[in-house]
């Protein structure tokens, strides 16, 4: 979900929802998928684009000569985070599911995944991030799971960022709320690399280290270094799916701060 020092900016912006929501290349004779999610600035990630960015995972993975995938946001920034509309009590239920389903599609995903980010990588953008295997990001990248400030939390990063980060760590960005900066969420072992120019930096990874391998092989061990992790995280997102839909969005709190933030008000909290 989107940082609440961003409210004005991301709650105001116009979006061409006519526009397609995520753009699909293929490059070197199609053994690198690129997918840029496309709706700068702010790229939000809503059920539309999440949707695309399933379906093309999808349609792709089975091509035998794919070897990685470039994750990466059209214009200054990642993404600022989920559809806090999409949020509310009658849509929640949908969107945890989708973002939950296409993080879990990114985990068991056959090849690498890598992550290129510039600019803000916020709530549901952070989330897709974390599904990938390294992200690379540039000196003014920004990460945060800003949710605790509307009253809710992050499913998928509840479940993700212990495991990536470690549990404090995890537990400092989940409880807060507060953003860190790329040369933070380096020492922390939350990003791979700081680059001027990330998508290059990624490129240039998958250039020199992948490419030159078996996409056969490397298949086999993407599922033998992945595949135990992935399995815990899909019974751990339903644990937490569980936790959000029917005691979190049961309480006043919760619904007040999605409001408030759409309404561009300061919420008043009932703690209850």
């Amino acid at each position: 979900m989107d940082s609440g020092s961003d409210r004005e900016s991301v709650a105001g912006e116009k979006v061409d929802v006519s526009a397609a929501p995520l753009k699909v290349h293929s490059e070197h004779a199609g053994r690198i998928l690129r997918l840029a999610l496309s709706r700068p600035k702010a790229n939000i990630v809503d059920a539309t684009m999440l949707t695309a960015l399933g379906e093309a995972l999808e349609s792709h993975r089975d091509r035998p000569e794919l070897t990685a995938v470039l994750l990466c946001g059209e214009g200054p920034n990642f993404s600022f985070g989920a559809s806090v509309e999409e949020h509310l009590p009658g849509q929640c239920e949908r969107m945890l599911r989708l973002i939950d389903g296409t993080v879990l599609t990114l985990l068991e995903y056959p090849v690498p995944v890598l992550v290129a980010v510039r600019g803000y990588c916020l709530g549901g953008g952070l989330e897709l991030a974390c599904g990938g295997n390294l992200i690379f990001a540039s000196p003014g990248a920004v990460f945060a799971q800003p949710e605790i400030q509307l009253a809710v939390f992050a499913p998928a990063g509840s479940c993700l960022l212990p495991e990536l980060i470690g549990q404090a760590r995890a537990e400092d960005l989940l409880f807060s709320g507060r953003n860190i900066k790329a040369d933070e969420a380096l020492v922390i072992g939350l990003i791979h690399r700081i680059a001027d120019d990330p998508e290059a930096a990624a490129l240039e990874y998958i250039e020199t280290h992948l490419l030159p391998r078996s996409a056969f092989a490397l298949r086999l061990a993407v599922t033998a270094a992945r595949s135990v992790f992935a399995a815990r995280m899909r019974e751990r997102f339903m644990q937490v799916e569980d936790l959000y839909l029917h005691r979190l969005m049961a309480g006043q709190d919760p619904v007040e701060g999605l409001r408030a933030f759409i309404e561009k008000r300061t919420p008043h909290w009932q703690h209850r």
